[in-house]
């Protein structure tokens, strides 16, 4: 069955019009309990790789601005033609320091034009950028992981931003005899990215199946591997995104996403180049205190489209409850505000819409996506006016979804072209990885909003490999579990690791939002963590959907051991496995003075 939904109007829903296409969707049942979803919309407009999009807007609109970042007080700016120039200047730099097809450019670089020159220069030689976490090599990191990060890789030069910041790991054993190339700094031996733009330029040699990126996984289910990422997926994911809009304005957008993951690296790098618009490239996280410098961004940038992690968008929604100027200026021209890497509570969403129609008299139309560094990340998203959190929405045009029965849930797999060829020099994990179909297995359940009517969206279902039995065999869906509770504590909590495998109830260990627990004593802020786990408890269905105890750790997750991803969500696993002292003090019996009984 194939059909296209009647869209509300988002006018009836007190919306600005996001100004997306209508809802296509075809649906098939299979005799053994499978269901495949597809989305027919047509695909438009594809590059031929992932580099030339800058081309064609030099041709078009060469004084448009592409990228920029903060100088000084201002901002540098570079437009569609200089980069263009710039690309091909510097990948004839690269050619003479001997990088070729297929050897790989290691990348221990924050976001930057630089940055992004070099990588637009290696791609369009076909060298593949391999972009890792810049925590692997700033200081204090544990550096075996980049090790393992190079040995995998095993790469033919290696770009950083800065040579001090990234000392250590430039002299360890592990990089020892690569070429290295820094965007600013100096350092014996380190070649320039202003030296290597006096280079004869070189035309793209890029093919359709030349790879274009290697991005690590997260390796919350093991070690990294390195995702191979296609210069035709790399494009074709940005045209699918571009496919579910009837907008033809290029979008400006303020963004912090690291180019070392696949949401800052494809859905918004990418996506903004592919539409030919603005990219301010923000040097703001998604902690408290380091927030700032986004809200610094965001009173001087109106964005057209912004996607933030949910720890940003907690943040954020606090910020412009505080402050009128900055939620006019936001909401200005917003068509649509997105989020990605974990789910949003609804109260989030709720604040921030509510202070839109305050300032500028209508909401915005609150999105999001669901996918992973394999699937190019965007497998599916809402692409319709929608207020709704927790949604993974519907495919996206040319995708198609299987959901696969998997004992009393469905476990979700995804095919289409922007789909991931495999893991790098790893072809037995590449053969796991996919079902005898050729579906890419994402080791996540989803369901229905409606299993009569699947045009209104599916639902994450939990994520197979963090959630748990307890004691007495009930099994606890860790994902939504933590979604449901963090956002009954009404930003009290910044996130939390869900807890009680082996034991007779679920806990919580607590992470606080420290700007929303300033002003509070201990006792008070437990006082009201305590009230917001009974008015969720009195809300769930059943002993797995409860939250028997919690604790508050104190200070943040550990970024640098990656028990908190630079994307802003806890990694509920290795959360678990590094606090084991702390889930005893929160099932010790009888419990102690710290911890909350809910």
């Amino acid at each position: 069955m194939s059909a296209i939904v009647l869209e509300p109007d988002p006018r009836a829903l007190g919306l600005r019009d996001p100004l997306y296409i209508p809802r296509r969707l075809a649906v098939e049942r299979r005799a053994d309990g499978s269901i495949l979803l597809h989305n027919p919309t047509p695909l438009t407009g594809v590059f031929d790789d992932a580099v030339a999009a800058v081309g064609h807007w030099a041709a078009r609109a060469p004084d448009r601005a592409w990228l920029a970042e903060r100088s000084g007080d201002g901002w540098r700016m570079m437009g569609y033609a200089e980069g263009h120039e710039r690309i091909s200047a510097v990948a004839g730099g690269l050619a003479g320091l001997g990088l070729r097809q297929g050897g790989p450019l290691l990348v221990l670089a924050r976001n930057s034009i630089d940055h992004a020159v070099a990588a637009f220069a290696a791609m369009s030689l076909g060298v593949p950028v391999a972009a890792v976490s810049p925590q692997y090599g700033l200081a204090g990191a544990d550096l075996s992981r980049l090790a393992h990060a190079v040995a995998l890789i095993a790469p033919a030069a290696v770009l950083v931003d800065d040579p001090a910041a990234f000392s250590a790991a430039l002299d360890s054993e592990c990089l020892a005899g690569l070429p290295i190339i820094a965007t600013r700094g100096a350092r014996p031996g380190v070649v320039t990215v202003d030296e290597l733009l006096r280079a004869r330029p070189i035309d793209r040699t890029a093919r359709p199946d030349d790879i274009a990126k290697l991005l690590l996984t997260s390796g919350s289910t093991g070690k990294p591997k390195a995702v191979i990422c296609l210069h035709q997926a790399v494009a074709t994911t940005a045209a699918q995104v571009a496919a579910c809009f009837t907008d033809p304005e290029p979008p400006v957008v303020v963004n912090q996403a690291p180019w070392s993951h696949s949401l800052g690296a494809n859905a918004i790098l990418q996506m903004v180049t592919h539409r030919g618009g603005t990219l301010y490239i923000d040097a703001g996280q998604p902690v408290a205190g380091r927030h700032l410098e986004t809200v610094r961004n965001l009173r001087e940038i109106a964005p057209t489209y912004h996607n933030m992690v949910p720890a940003g968008w907690d943040l954020l929604a606090g910020e412009l409850e505080r402050d009128e100027a900055l939620a006019r200026t936001f909401f200005s021209r917003a068509r649509l505000l997105q989020y990605g890497g974990a789910a949003l509570g609804q109260s989030t969403c709720d604040r921030i819409q509510a202070v839109a129609r305050a300032t500028v008299g209508e909401g915005i139309s609150f999105s999001s996506g669901y996918g992973a560094t394999e699937t190019g990340p965007t497998a599916t998203n809402v692409h319709w006016p929608n207020l709704t959190m927790g949604l993974m929405g519907l495919p996206v045009p040319g995708t198609t979804v299987k959901l696969a029965p998997s004992q009393d849930r469905f476990e979700f797999r995804v095919k289409g072209p922007q789909i991931s060829a495999g893991y790098y020099r790893n072809p037995a994990a590449t053969a796991a990885a996919f079902d005898e179909e050729g579906f890419y297995r994402l080791g996540d359940a989803a369901r229905a909003v409606d299993p009569d009517h699947f045009e209104q969206g599916l639902v994450f279902d939990g994520r197979l490999s963090e959630n748990f039995k307890l004691s007495n065999g009930t099994f606890v869906n860790a994902g939504a579990l933590r979604v449901a509770a963090v956002s009954a504590m009404a930003g009290l909590a910044s996130d939390a690791v869900v807890c009680g495998e082996g034991y007779g109830g679920v806990g919580l260990l607590i992470f606080l939002n420290p700007t929303a627990v300033a002003g509070r004593s201990p006792e008070e802020a437990r006082a009201a963590i305590r009230e917001g786990l009974l008015a969720h408890n009195a809300r769930a269905a059943g002993a797995s959907g409860r939250v028997d105890r919690a604790l508050i750790l104190k200070g943040a997750a550990d970024a640098h051991s990656g028990e908190i991803t630079d994307k802003g969500y806890i990694n509920q696993t290795l959360a678990r496995a590094r606090r084991r002292d702390d889930i005893a003090r929160l099932f010790a019996d009888p419990p102690g003075e710290e911890v909350i009984v809910a």
